[in-house]
């Protein structure tokens, strides 16, 4: 019987998927199982590319399976000498890099928890993740090093030449004894609050689970050459841009830096990438530098997530790389529940909408009252598992050929560029500031993001625009570069809920009518 990956029809996916068929792409099984063996060890025979890292420098870096297998078993060595054990965490805070795989890999590898941590956090962004995780140590550059030292209580490892020459004493092999549900890695969402942040906690059979996303949603197959430029910090870049094409074995790109789309598509043209997976903001940034043109390009699927995408950009994208873009819908709590197809000859891509259910998928629009929506009528949209219906906090529709349509963000968190944010966490932020009394952010439609965060404050001095850069600055230093209101309005006050809460809700609804 074929595996999963022969197949790439529509009618195929629905006629012979099964969840127990997932198994057979990997060598571990329900009890034995390791990400790093699965992804990188058992790959290493063809000596083959596994990442070719795009700087945004212009230089690339490319790294083998033999290497990246090399460098972790070294670094899980390293880690047991260290006195790390199986269950502790160690936050990697790397762009993608030699140093990035290594420690990822050798920390899953040796039976530790992978906390991949996003470059740009500033001290308030990481220490609020690093308090919550308590990991026994982290690994990051030189600079990062020396930024968060001050708020620091973490032993904090450089990755640096020296540190690369240690490793050299190592074993290059390390055999790995994890369980299937060993947890394997905490991932945070970029919304995370500042009350209570939450990681989600992956086991190693996650690498399963994901290959779900991998062959419905990215479209992956055997001889795919991938690109995912999305930070490995968030989801999309780690499960589906990195973990998933990995364990096929697939050469994959990845992205170091900031964001340039005129790089990118240099990197698509160069290195020949077949199968590009980005965030809708990335290929608005390419229609709007116009670094498509005079590039020649080989994709034959193209997929995007985190936000829609506007119809304009699709055209654009469909036009210039000559395939359909396909939608993938999901989040980091519920994986990916919306696909569509990418190289699924059969499967009619509708613009606009977010695709139907992965095979097996069982997706609904609810109204207030828990009971399906008729086609073309907005609610809940909410997935069945463990026998319940799980909200997704996203609104929606589906019409009558069964596809879904986002409806907008059912709570307040503001997806800019396909980062999530948190409300509170910029509020919190903002409030720093020792002339800022109160302030409440929501977001508002932006033609090239999606969405941008606009802030109401209330000060106790006058507004203008020295004090709102201010405020920017002050809160891109505290969290992350791109996590800061990009438009701020001074008010005398904010309107509140019955419990004093700041009401969003009004904010927007009065936004709204104010663009209006």
């Amino acid at each position: 019987m074929s595996r999963l990956t022969a197949y790439t029809s529509y009618a195929d996916a629905q006629a012979h998927f099964a969840p127990a068929k997932l198994w057979e792409l990997f060598d571990g099984d329900r009890e034995r199982l390791n990400i790093a063996h699965e992804c990188i060890d058992r790959h290493v025979a063809d000596e083959r590319t596994a990442v070719i890292v795009v700087h945004a420098d212009g230089t690339d870096e490319v790294l083998s399976y033999r290497r990246i297998a090399e460098d972790s078993a070294r670094f899980a060595h390293w880690l047991a000498s260290q006195g790390v054990a199986p269950g502790d965490r160690v936050a990697i805070m790397l762009e993608p890099s030699r140093a990035f795989y290594m420690a990822v890999f050798g920390a899953m590898k040796m039976g530790a928890i992978a906390v991949p941590l996003f470059t740009l956090f500033g001290p308030d962004g990481a220490m609020l993740r690093l308090d919550d995780c308590q990991p026994r140590l982290l690994v990051t550059n030189p600079e990062k090093a020396a930024l968060l030292a001050a708020s620091m209580a973490v032993p904090t490892i450089v990755a640096n030449d020296a540190l690369m020459a240690e490793l050299t004493t190592c074993p290059a092999t390390f055999e790995p004894q994890t369980r299937a549900d060993d947890l394997a890695i905490f991932q945070y969402t970029s919304g995370t609050t500042r009350e209570l942040p939450e990681a989600v906690r992956h086991s190693h059979r996650a690498v399963v689970t994901v290959m779900v996303a991998a062959l419905y949603g990215t479209g992956l197959r055997p001889g795919d050459r991938f690109f995912c430029p999305s930070s490995p910090a968030w989801g999309h870049g780690l499960w589906h841009g990195t973990l998933a094409p990995l364990a096929m074995g697939l050469t994959i790109g990845a992205y170091a830096g900031k964001f340039d789309p005129h790089r990118l598509v240099k990197a698509l043209e160069d290195h020949r990438l077949t199968n590009l997976s980005a965030a809708a903001t990335h290929y608005r940034m390419i229609r709007t530098s116009g670094a498509a043109a005079g590039h020649r390009f080989f994709l034959t699927k193209a997929s995007f997530t985190g936000e829609p995408i506007d119809s304009e950009t699709a055209s654009f994208a469909e036009a210039a790389f000559g395939v359909p873009l396909c939608s993938m819908y999901g989040t980091t709590e519920i994986g990916v529940i919306l696909v569509s197809y990418p190289g699924a000859a059969d499967f009619a891509v509708k613009r606009g909408s977010l695709g139907k259910p992965v095979p097996g998928g069982r997706v609904e629009v609810h109204d207030a009252d828990g009971k399906p929506c008729p086609a073309g009528v907005t609610g809940e949209m909410k997935v069945r598992r463990r026998d319940r219906w799980i909200a997704t906090k996203d609104l929606g529709r589906v019409d009558e050929d069964g596809y879904f349509f986002h409806g907008g963000r059912a709570d307040d968190v503001i997806i800019s560029a396909g980062w999530t944010m948190s409300a509170v966490e910029i509020e919190d932020a903002i409030l720093k500031h020792p002339d800022v009394r109160e302030a409440g952010a929501i977001g508002v439609p932006d033609a090239l993001r999606g969405q941008i965060v606009k802030a109401f404050v209330v000060a106790d001095r006058a507004g203008d625009e020295a004090f709102a850069r201010e405020i920017q600055e002050l809160v891109r230093s505290r969290l992350s570069q791109h996590e800061y209101p990009r438009q701020i309005a001074f008010v005398a006050e904010l309107p509140k809920t019955p419990a004093g809460k700041i009401n969003r809700k009004t904010l927007r609804t009065r936004q709204t009518t104010h663009v209006g």
